[in-house]
């Protein structure tokens, strides 16, 4: 056994519980009797009904195009807020494993691509029936995630004495850490405090869930169950809550709002530390009102994430910038003539049969399927084989043109 996995072995073995109490992160729910419930249960059913209508507004092809995007998107914000900055060009082309030749780089792009994939399984079912609020399932974020960084990621520095130490995926931290002025709980009471967190949250139904995603989100931060990685985990566990109980198809994200109000987001998270500020505060031992608080900025800004996507896609407007987009690239020779045709057909329809595609071009078999190639290299349509349809595809490249102010331009 080498020296590092000597001192892995020891900070496991050193792991101890002070005995705190789980009640000390009360209220996990916000109680019935507060004030501002009644507020906070339409805002829950104005984004149940919100992400559901924007779901059915929108063919399924087109469904599965942007949730691939909202992936690359989700993805930046998420890693913003850590202050990384890799912008979904990138994260795309680490998708195809195309790297940077500069090692800090290539090493971000590395991690998003991890992000990425995490939140792919997240999309295929990884942690449906409540998985994401079970102690397994946060430590398997956690691996799937960790276990795909390269090894600089992999250490975090103690700022007091400024030790290394090695993250292990999957596994929770070992030592007692203090993040700013919160000291998290020893880590020796871990496993209890995320067997009471799972005892609340994941036996809730999906309108109590909708309710309280940002409970959660703070609690499990609080807890602080991990090393490093702790931000992270918990915006994917609040995205697999989320699209479980709104069924939302992956194609809005809560992390741009977070990451474009940061200073607020952070305030309001800081504030549900804090212990009940009185008598008139809830009966547990944290703020209920500050969880009030934090709740209604939560659902606020899905709704507002919503609104946005709905603006950014809205058919007709979308057409018409990747219309106008073609256009041009048929003008300049980079597609042949008809191709906006062939996308315009894709986009409307969702789904386009092959066999289609002479038709709407008007021309011979073999042009169609030069003209299709042509979209298939611009990376705007995709096929999961040569004879199967073709579907709407958003790269992350034209984003700036068909999404405006879905990210920064590069």
């Amino acid at each position: 056994m080498d020296k590092k996995e000597t001192d892995i072995k020891a900070d496991m073995e050193a792991a101890f519980d002070r005995g705190e109490s789980t009640a000390i992160m009360e209220p996990l729910q916000i109680s019935e009797g507060s004030r501002l419930r009644p507020a906070l249960t339409e805002l829950s059913l104005e984004l149940a009904a919100k992400s559901a209508g924007f779901r059915r507004s929108l063919p399924v092809g087109v469904v599965t195009a942007l949730a691939e995007l909202v992936r690359a998107m989700n993805c930046y914000y998420s890693n913003l807020i850590e202050g990384h900055n890799t912008h979904p060009v990138d994260i795309e082309r680490a998708m195809r494993n195309d790297y940077s030749d500069e090692p800090r780089k290539r090493d971000l792009q590395l991690e998003a691509r991890a992000h990425v994939m995490v939140q792919k399984w997240i999309d295929e079912g990884g942690l449906d029936d409540g998985r994401a609020l079970s102690l397994d399932g946060i430590c398997e974020i956690h691996r799937r995630f960790c276990e795909q960084l390269p090894e600089d990621l992999l250490w975090v520095e103690d700022p007091d004495t400024e030790e290394h130490i090695k993250v292990i995926p999957g596994e929770l931290r070992a030592r007692d850490v203090k993040v700013g002025d919160h000291i998290p709980v020893s880590a020796g009471a871990l496993p209890r405090f995320l067997r009471r967190f799972e005892e609340v949250y994941g036996r809730l139904k999906k309108a109590e869930t909708i309710f309280s995603a940002a409970a959660a989100h703070h609690r499990l931060l609080w807890i602080h169950p991990f090393l490093d990685g702790n931000g992270r985990v918990a915006r994917l566990m609040s995205y697999a809550m989320l699209r479980e109980a709104l069924d939302t198809g992956g194609i809005w994200s809560i992390a741009r709002g977070l990451a474009r109000q940061e200073s607020r987001y952070k305030q309001h998270l800081i504030a549900c530390d804090q212990p009940r500020r009185g008598d008139t505060d809830g009966r547990g031992s944290r703020s209920e009102s500050a969880l009030a608080e934090f709740t209604e900025f939560f659902l606020q800004t899905c709704i507002d994430q919503i609104t946005f996507m709905e603006e950014l896609v809205q058919p007709d407007k979308l057409r018409a910038r990747i219309r106008l987009w073609a256009e041009e690239e048929i003008r300049t020779d980079s597609l042949p003539p008809k191709a906006d045709n062939v996308l315009d057909a894709v986009l409307y329809r969702g789904e386009l049969p092959r066999g289609d595609v002479p038709g709407i071009v008007g021309t011979g078999e073999r042009q169609a399927r030069r003209i299709v190639s042509a979209l298939q290299d611009a990376g705007v349509i995709t096929s999961e084989s040569t004879r199967a349809p073709l579907h709407i595809a958003f790269p992350a490249t034209l984003a700036g043109r068909w999404m405006p102010g879905l990210f920064p331009e590069v």
